[in-house]
């Protein structure tokens, strides 16, 4: 861990990163690609100090308030939160001056603070949203070591349901020849409607790969899936987009069950749905 000074925390699009690098372990992160820039060891957490401050300013000065996006890059709820809890104070300070909330995590320490979560979605409105990539609890700790494995999230999922805070899982990446199964997406698809998940997105099945994350990817399979590595180069070379064989058959599967069960899923309609924001709404039906 290091801390850095910065004079902002939210973007022009209200995304908001308290941490940068991460300690997850996801053999597939695309944050490890070298087109971020990122100038220190993925695992050496960059920490931004003072981020309650400044996110307070920041919320002091917004002239419209709106939703605040957080663990599009970074996840909020690393191990490192357990200590700081800059995630906390920083979903306090959004509570406190009735702004929304999309937030994304492999973690379930995000029930630590489920409190201030029902608050805001009190007020405003709160979507928690994680990411599911493998209905075997034992091939998650392969490829994403150090989350909680995809059971805990499902039930994680159900808390929310319970508390009426809505959600959203990103049903990616899928790894070609390893989960893109038809048992794995139904298996999870499953997990999804019992969950009551409102929205899932899918942007196909398959991974991404640049410089940085690919190589990284590459050690992992050698060591995990011997030969899976010369596989994938055969497969695709240096493409970006790693297209699953089974994708065409995946995507049906997964439109005809999100549809039989009314749950959200086009990108654009699962990415307006994060976007709405409903304090108005709320505030009248107080009075």
């Amino acid at each position: 861990m290091h801390l850095v000074d910065r004079k902002t925390i939210l973007s022009p699009k209200n995304g908001m990163n308290i941490y940068r690098g991460c300690s997850h372990g996801c053999i597939y992160c695309d944050s490890r690609s070298k087109c971020y820039g990122m100038d220190h060891d993925f695992e050496d957490i960059e920490v931004k100090r003072d981020a309650p401050r400044i996110l307070e300013e920041q919320l002091r000065r917004k002239r419209k308030k709106g939703m605040i996006f957080t663990g599009a890059m970074c996840d909020p709820y690393m191990h490192i939160e357990d200590e700081l809890q800059m995630t906390r104070q920083c979903l306090s300070l959004i509570d406190k001056y009735d702004f929304g909330l999309a937030i994304l995590t492999k973690s379930c320490r995000i029930l630590r603070d489920i409190d201030i979560l029902t608050s805001i979605n009190s007020k405003t409105r709160c979507v928690v949203q994680t990411t599911l990539t493998t209905y075997d609890d034992e091939l998650c700790k392969i490829l994403e070591p150090d989350v909680s494995v995809t059971s805990e999230r499902v039930r994680m999922l159900g808390t929310m349901r319970d508390r009426g805070i809505p959600t959203v899982v990103w049903l990616c990446p899928t790894l070609p020849l390893i989960n893109d199964t038809e048992e794995n997406i139904r298996g999870l698809l499953g997990q999804c409607v019992d969950a009551g998940v409102k929205g899932i997105l899918c942007f196909g099945f398959g991974v991404t790969m640049r410089d940085g994350s690919r190589e990284y990817l590459y050690g992992k399979l050698d060591r995990h899936f011997p030969g899976m590595k010369e596989k994938y180069m055969e497969m695709y070379g240096d493409a970006y987009e790693c297209r699953s064989p089974n994708n065409g058959r995946l995507m049906k599967i997964f439109r005809a069950e999100c549809e039989r069960h009314d749950i959200i899923h086009g990108t654009n309609e699962v990415f307006a749905y994060l976007n709405q924001f409903t304090s108005e709404t709320k505030q009248t039906t107080l009075f």
